[in-house]
Formats: C-alpha cells, sequence, structure tokens
C-alpha cells in the first residue's frame, strides 16, 4: 500500500486479531498483527546482551521535532510519535505509563511472538515497550458471519476491566485505492450490512471507533460519482455505530499534516457526516505515519475549525511511531530512524486533542522490512530501544 495509513492483512480469530500468514515465528519476520499495544521509553544499546534487562521509562528528550513528509499517497503510511509542546518549539518528551484505562487486548501478535521467543535477547524491550502498551485492534476482512463476534470478545474484555478499547474498522471498498492494503468488501451495499454488524458487537461500554483509515484523505482516487457514494455510507456508518452503542467515540479520517490542507479535508470530512453529533465525535490523524505530535495537534485543530460542528468535537492522533517525527525524504515504508511516540492515554492535556493512541503497532511491518502487516521483531526492536 503505497499510500494507505496502515498495511493490513484479514483480521480472522475470535478475538478480532489478524489471521496468520504462516511462516517462523522465531524468525525475523512473523505473523502479521491485529490487536497491538506500544510504549515510549528511552534508548536501548544497539546490541541486545543475550540477557537484556528491561530499562525504566524515561522522561529525556527525543531528538527534536519531526520534518514534514511529502503530502500524497506516499506520505500516509506509517504512525506514531514521542511528543513535543503544542506550539511545535522545542524536541519532543516521551511521556511516562499508559493510560491505564485504554484496554490491552491480551492476545497480540507481539505478545504471540514473545512467547514463542523467550530466548531470544529483544524480547524484553520489545514486550515491555510494545507488547504491554495498550493498542488498537483492526478488523480488516470482510467475514460477516463471525464479525459481530469477534467485535464483542474485544469489547466485552475492555468493559470487564472497566477499560476503553480501541477498534478499527477497516473494510470500506476500493480500500487503499489498490495499494498495499487493498481490499475491503465488495460493494458498499454489503459494507454498509458489515458496519451493522460490527456496530452490533460494541455492546454498552466506552470504546473508541477509529473508523476507516485514509477513507477520505485518499478520496480522490475515486469518481466524483464514487465519492458522492462513499461519504454517504460513511456518514450511515458513524449514525449507525453510535445509534448501537452511545457510549461509543467516532473519529473520522482527517489524514495528517503532511497531506491535504486543513479546509480541502475538513470539506470531504463534512459530506461523510463528521460534522454531525449524531454519527461522529470529531477526527483522528496520523494513523500508520510519523509527524510529530505538536504538528498534528496544530492540524488537527485547524480541520477541526474549518469542519465547524458541534463544539464538543475533538482529534487523537496515533503516536505509535512519531518520536522523531516524519522523514526528512517523505519515506513512508518502515524508514530508518524512527522510534516509539507518547504513550497511549486519554488525559492529552491538550484542549481538543481528546487522546493519544497507538493504532499502528509498532514492529507491524509496512511491507519493506517485512511483509506487508506482519511483526518484524528486527524493526520493533529498533523502534522501541
Amino acid at each position: 500500500m503505497v499510500a494507505a495509513a496502515s498495511v493490513v492483512v484479514a483480521v480472522g480469530t475470535a478475538t478480532g486479531m489478524l489471521s496468520a500468514l504462516g511462516g517462523d515465528r522465531g524468525s525475523d519476520e512473523a505473523r502479521p498483527p491485529g490487536v497491538t499495544a506500544s510504549p515510549r521509553l528511552e534508548p536501548l544499546p544497539a546490541v541486545p546482551s543475550p540477557s537484556p534487562a528491561e530499562p525504566s521509562p524515561s522522561a529525556s528528550p527525543e531528538p527534536g521535532p519531526e520534518k514534514d513528509e511529502k503530502a500524497g499517497k506516499e506520505g500516509k503510511q506509517g504512525k506514531a510519535s514521542a511528543t513535543a509542546s503544542a506550539s511545535g518549539s522545542g524536541p519532543e518528551q516521551r511521556s511516562g505509563a499508559a493510560s491505564t484505562r485504554l484496554y490491552r487486548h491480551p492476545d497480540s501478535q507481539v505478545l504471540d511472538w514473545a512467547r514463542a521467543n523467550p530466548g531470544d535477547p529483544r524480547r524484553a524491550v520489545i514486550e515491555s515497550r510494545i507488547g504491554d502498551r495498550p493498542a488498537a485492534v483492526w478488523f480488516a476482512d470482510y467475514s460477516p458471519d463471525t464479525l459481530t463476534a469477534r467485535v464483542r470478545a474485544v469489547t466485552s474484555g475492555g468493559a470487564a476491566r472497566g477499560q476503553v478499547p480501541v477498534v478499527v474498522p477497516y473494510a470500506i471498498p476500493d480500500r487503499d485505492c489498490g495499494g498495499h492494503s487493498q481490499g475491503g468488501a465488495p460493494g458498499l451495499d454489503a459494507y454498509d450490512g458489515w458496519i451493522d454488524r460490527f456496530a452490533a458487537g460494541l455492546g454498552s461500554g466506552e470504546v473508541v471507533v477509529i473508523l476507516e483509515p485514509d477513507s477520505l484523505a485518499q478520496v480522490e482516487c475515486l469518481s466524483a460519482g464514487e465519492r458522492t457514494a462513499r461519504f454517504a455510507s460513511l456518514a450511515r456508518a458513524g449514525r449507525v455505530l453510535k445509534k448501537a452503542n452511545p457510549r461509543a467515540r467516532v473519529y473520522y479520517d482527517a489524514g495528517h499534516s503532511g497531506w491535504n490542507a486543513p479546509a480541502k479535508q475538513a470539506g470531504w470530512l463534512r459530506q461523510a457526516g463528521a460534522a454531525s453529533a449524531a454519527s461522529s465525535d470529531g477526527v483522528f490523524s496520523n494513523v500508520s505515519n510519523f509527524h510529530a505530535t505538536a504538528d498534528e495537534i496544530a492540524y488537527d485543530r485547524r480541520v477541526l475549525d474549518a469542519l465547524g460542528g458541534p463544539p464538543g468535537l475533538g482529534a487523537v492522533i496515533d503516536t505509535s511511531r512519531n518520536g522523531n517525527g516524519a522523514p526528512a525524504d517523505g519515506e513512508w515504508c518502515d524508514p530508518a530512524g524512527r522510534i516509539l511516540g507518547r504513550a497511549p492515554t486519554l488525559s492529552t492535556g491538550e484542549a481538543g486533542i481528546d487522546a493519544y493512541l497507538w493504532v499502528k503497532l509498532p514492529g507491524e511491518s509496512d511491507g519493506c522490512k517485512g511483509a506487508p502487516g506482519t511483526f518484524t521483531p528486527s524493526y520493533a526492536y529498533d523502534l522501541a530501544r
């Protein structure tokens, strides 16, 4: 997927995890991810010792604010961050522990790898800094018959602990415009039915819904008629999700700060229902990308201002891989030199910014360091150390 926010493979198990692609779990390319968690700690040595000791979290500054990635599909793939202040000045600061109110699903690809490789010298770092963090659960396959049960498994797990799961419906037709994450439902009528089944699994507890990454920022690949139909289907999706569970918080695709202009993005968001309290709680940005948190805060506020709508609309930012910001050359596919971003939290201290989330699982390849959507331990370790 040259442009999409996240390279994923179909979610297949009852827990909402991505199904395995096969291969040796002990190798550097493991199964594709679905449920994930993400950390933010200080760097470790470049070469792990045979018996690594886990370092404690640090509040030390990260190497400096990220630079803008080129706009367009090429700038859409990665996502994460260790953040600076909203003003954008100065290096980003790594935060401490993740919010205890966000739900960490116990069955993730990174934890599967850690359990299968107890002797790997990278395991302690990957498990503590990535596997132990709450992260989003993606539902990227078109399997309507099992969808409700799989969503319910995640939302009920969070409700049982009084915690908030983050779920990602990702099955819009023509997903990723035929890129690496191509796929989705066979048509919008089928997608509408898929969303109905997704909504039926949301339960009655708090839940954050990241509705269709790339579905709006990448909409120019569609014809005018196709855009109009997609906008209508997304607006319907938001209404269905919020009617099924009034405590669900539904966020729409705002791309990221290096892509579309805020007013342009807001225009598409408005057509898709993102300015209506009946279907939306605001916008999300930086999913699977690397732009600095400060840049995303400023961008999201401009998008929300242009969007209009109820005063309570907010934004959530994917900070999973943006600790060093976006590469200066605009590289989006597993770029070197990236690190984990701010820990997931529902308490950002920033007006209008509802959460920092790990939507993209750190260590999940964009397709260069491993097969698209696979958990790649060497990449995860580079991000975490």
